[in-house]
């Protein structure tokens, strides 16, 4: 589904900037990934690349077959809006507009009929609880419903592959709780991959597998068993072996 191989990304300057080497990293359909190291570890910049916000400066991306770095712009304006979904911790609403706007904005783009966004943005709204808060500002709802707002923008598409940036960084306990749940069972009942970038060692113990990344390499990698609170601690386990900062990885929420 996700295949990269060999992407290594070199940010030019005054001084050349290494931040990934040789990244190999598969993710199958339907399978849920999250992605783990300390600050500046090359964690966002592999997203980036994924994302197609960023270009690798050797190797390759490609999703579904497909590598969308060689695709020309309106193209690739067109994949993204289509295969990929995008969560991200501060949320990219648009607070000008209602919810029921903010999720229907990608299908707008494509120029898709009124009713049918309307029944669609309705029926992920149901799934997701938010129903009740379609016509509120985004100024006007809490922060854990604006999340569920931005999952519910990301899955309008129905994309193959969601992308996740610290989509609980800014949440509380039960606000991030409810969001790891939601995404579970979308990634269970829509068979979306999922690639997540998270602290959270909470968060990351929802995932069928951890991988860990230090100084821009792959470090090294874990798989959920049946008991989460055991794959919890093993990624507890595997943050304090790699060691760095104390606050690189966000406080334990059980």
């Amino acid at each position: 589904m996700l295949k990269l191989r060999n992407v290594s990304k070199v940010y030019e300057g005054k001084v050349a900037y290494r931040a990934l080497t040789d990244i190999n990293l598969e993710v199958d359909k339907g399978e849920f990934v999250s992605i783990m190291g300390p600050s500046g570890s090359g964690k966002t910049t592999l997203l980036n690349i994924i994302s197609t916000n960023d270009a690798p400066t050797t190797g390759t991306v490609e999703i579904d077959g497909e590598n969308p770095h060689k695709l020309k712009k309106n193209e690739l304006a067109k994949f993204r809006r289509n295969q990929l979904g995008f969560i991200f911790q501060d949320f990219n609403l648009l607070h000008t507009l209602t919810v029921e706007e903010n999720i229907v904005l990608p299908l707008t783009l494509d120029g898709s009929r009124v009713k049918e966004m309307k029944e669609k943005a309705y029926e992920i709204a149901g799934n997701l609880g938010i129903e009740s808060i379609m016509h509120k500002r985004i100024s006007e709802i809490s922060g854990g419903q604006t999340q569920r707002a931005a999952i519910a923008r990301a899955l309008i598409h129905e994309p193959m592959l969601l992308l996740a940036d610290e989509p609980t960084g800014n949440l509380d306990s039960k606000a991030s709780k409810d969001v790891m749940k939601m995404l579970v069972s979308i990634n269970e009942r829509e068979k979306a991959s999922l690639l997540m970038v998270t602290h959270d060692p909470q968060a990351a113990s929802y995932s069928d597998r951890v991988v860990f990344i230090r100084d821009g390499k792959l470090h090294s990698e874990i798989h959920a068993g049946e008991n989460r609170q055991a794959f919890f601690q093993k990624i507890i386990d595997m943050l304090s072996l790699m060691g760095g900062e104390g606050n690189d990885f966000s406080s334990v929420r059980v």
